[in-house]
């Protein structure tokens, strides 16, 4: 049911007025049902993972009241789920030192007048500190499996909404002028880059419900179905980055997956097999349908089929402008949101950062370092130990959260909430059970 109202939803999104509600019911709903259950089975979880997936949703279809809206919500459901809880978990300072450090740069922020200062550091921080939050809720937290495929259900759900949108705002296919760059007009508009991403988390939630033979819809067929189309709606945006971070992630599940089987080498055979000839048609297909030009987006090449010289698409230079900054900057850097108003003067064209590390470095100095230095320790000692099958799922989110903040900085509350699930300590059985 679930997944057929949300083909519909995408239908119904194409109203915005229908959109703005539909997006105010589900924040409102969400907190009342935390307040309500005292959070008695990760009710929080589950909606700040479907809030994470609706983001880009609600931002192309108009529905957002304020533009980091999400980010704040979910930040506020975990808090609040901290709160409220009856089994009350101890907070890591760890990460409330990694916020402190982040407020550090907006004291030697240099925003130009007339722009606003507070949108510039809300901008730049509000992904940032809204991790740091949500990373205080799962730090350590135990998560079942069977928790975690509802959580990557609901994360999915918008997804499929997402792709239901843009089958009936889109052009027809045929009608679209693929070039060799991302493609706006197969995106519903929007940022292909977003769309891609978003579309690839859906992609990973289903794939792992088909590894665990548990049905995403009713029937493995439709979950088939399903997860060939949004893979293929992927590869329409002409987004590389969103597309890739999908693979890699499902990549790693899968190979750790498999290890965790007994029957490891007929497991990994048939896997691959399948994989590769669904693989290969769908990419033979969407080649016919793009006049072959998804082989030269992916090979970097020009619609011209010329080979390009930068494969990131202009991100080099903006990474190079950052860690110019944090050269001259060592200790500080260039403060929050002075990154983008330095490449103004320099080049005279508005850019804003694509890269969360590289700006993380630019715009706070030698403090972006030891932040960084938390965000990758952290989360690796946390999955030592683990077994297989966990790994599986902590290193899945922490590519995905890697990837994605190197192709699109912490624009959507995406990479914030699942690095926070790379926190968590998984296990098999499910913590709120109740034993006689």
């Amino acid at each position: 049911m679930f997944v057929i109202f949300h083909l519909v939803l995408g239908l119904l999104l194409l109203n915005q007025g229908f959109a703005k509600i539909y997006a105010v019911l589900i924040v409102c709903f969400g907190f009342i049902h935390i307040l309500k259950s005292k959070n008695s089975r990760q009710q929080a979880v589950l909606w700040s993972a479907y809030l994470a997936g609706s983001d880009v949703l609600f931002r192309m279809s108009k529905g957002m009241i304020f533009h980091e809206l999400h980010k704040y919500v979910i930040a506020a459901y975990l808090i609040l789920a901290l709160i409220v809880e009856k089994d009350k978990k101890a907070i890591s300072p760890i990460f409330i030192f990694y916020i402190l450090l982040l407020l550090i740069g907006i004291a030697f922020s240099e925003i130009p007048y007339p722009e606003s200062i507070r949108k510039a550091i809300a901008f730049n921080l509000s992904g940032p500190i809204s991790l740091g939050l949500i990373s205080l809720y799962f730090y350590k937290r135990s998560i079942s499996i069977k928790k975690i495929l509802e959580i990557l259900f609901f994360l999915g759900l918008p997804s499929i909404a997402m792709m239901s949108l843009l089958y009936f705002k889109t052009p027809d296919i045929r009608d679209i002028v693929f070039g060799g760059v991302a493609n706006f007009a197969a995106s519903g508009g929007f940022g292909p880059n977003q769309v891609s991403t978003v579309l690839g988390v859906g992609a990973f939630a289903l794939a792992v419900h088909i590894l665990f033979k548990r049905n995403y819809t009713t029937f493995l067929i439709f979950d088939v179905i399903l997860l060939i189309y949004i893979f293929y709606r992927n590869l329409l945006t002409f987004s590389r980055g969103g597309f890739l971070t999908a693979v890699f992630a499902l990549v790693f599940f899968a190979t750790f997956f498999i290890y965790s089987k007994r029957n490891r080498l007929k497991s990994a055979l048939k896997y691959i097999g399948i994989v590769c000839f669904f693989g290969l048609a769908l990419w033979l297909y969407t080649s016919d349908v793009t006049g072959g030009m998804i082989d030269n987006r992916y090979s970097n090449r020009n619609a011209s089929g010329i080979k390009k010289e930068d494969v990131t698409s202009g991100r080099t230079d903006i990474f190079d402008s950052e860690l110019e900054g944090l050269f001259q900057n060592p200790i500080f850097g260039m403060g929050v949101g002075s990154g983008k108003y330095k490449r103004i003067e320099e080049t005279g064209i508005v850019i804003a950062s694509h890269n969360e590390m590289s700006r993380l470095l630019g715009e706070h100095g030698t403090i972006g370092i030891l932040i960084l230095l938390i965000l990758f320790v952290v989360p690796i000692f946390n999955a030592m130990g683990q077994p297989p099958y966990a790994i599986a799922f902590l290193g899945a989110f922490f590519i995905f959260w890697f990837l994605t903040i190197n192709h699109s900085a912490m624009r959507v509350s995406f990479p914030g909430f699942i690095y926070g699930l790379s926190l968590i300590r998984i296990t098999l059985k499910d913590e709120n059970t109740l034993h006689r």
